[in-house]
């Protein structure tokens, strides 16, 4: 029984991070811009799970 609730523990923590990452993504794509701090912890998540996150700033205009 511990493993059938473990098991739907973790089930439930990675759907809450995919949709967690979905809402960012749908923020970042509202904004239009990706130069700009992201303006949540699900934007900030977003950025982070798919790799579109600038180190050190942005340089071009």
């Amino acid at each position: 029984m511990i493993p059938l609730i473990i098991a739907g523990v973790i089930g439930v923590a990675l759907l809450v991070g995919y949709v967690a990452v979905l809402v960012g993504i749908r923020r970042e794509d509202k904004r239009l811009s990706l130069r700009q701090n992201p303006d949540g912890a699900s934007a900030a998540l977003a950025r982070r799970v798919t790799g579109c996150y600038v180190r050190g700033g942005v340089s071009w205009t």
